[in-house]
């Protein structure tokens, strides 16, 4: 189901709670309301939805993922750049890193691990702090 997008900066502000096994079909409707905007979205936090659940949904490529509870555990190659969002208006100046190592839960809440890089390693990092309530 496509949601409406949240774009109150104190709702999403608020760090994320937990992801749990019930949150599953949430996933599935960031899924189809990032597939909705996909012309102006490449990833998506559950708040973005409205729901402070620590869940993420992006283009890998071409392949559409979803995380549960998603965990940056190691990061190299720091760089300067810029991001819009989804969510909130206007560009603006950040930094990330060009290979990061991420852990999450599938949508079975089984561990996974892998390594990112480049547009998709920054995609996530730019989710992830939707997740920790930080506005980019």
């Amino acid at each position: 189901m496509i949601r409406e997008i949240m774009h109150d900066p104190i709702f999403l502000a608020q760090k994320s709670e937990p992801a749990t096994k019930a949150d599953v079909s949430l996933g599935d409707d960031m899924l189809d309301t990032l597939k909705a905007h996909k012309d102006a979205c490449v990833g998506m936090a559950a708040n973005m939805i409205g729901v402070k659940k620590r869940i993420i949904v992006f283009d890998n490529n071409g392949t559409y993922m979803v995380m549960y509870n998603p965990e940056i555990v190691m990061k190299n190659g720091l760089f300067d750049t810029e991001e819009g969002c989804l969510s909130l208006s206007g560009i603006r100046k950040t930094q990330r890193y060009k290979l990061i190592k991420v852990e999450w839960m599938d949508r079975n809440f089984k561990k996974q691990s892998e390594i990112f890089v480049g547009w998709t390693a920054q995609i996530i990092q730019h989710e992830i702090d939707h997740c920790n309530g930080i506005l980019i």
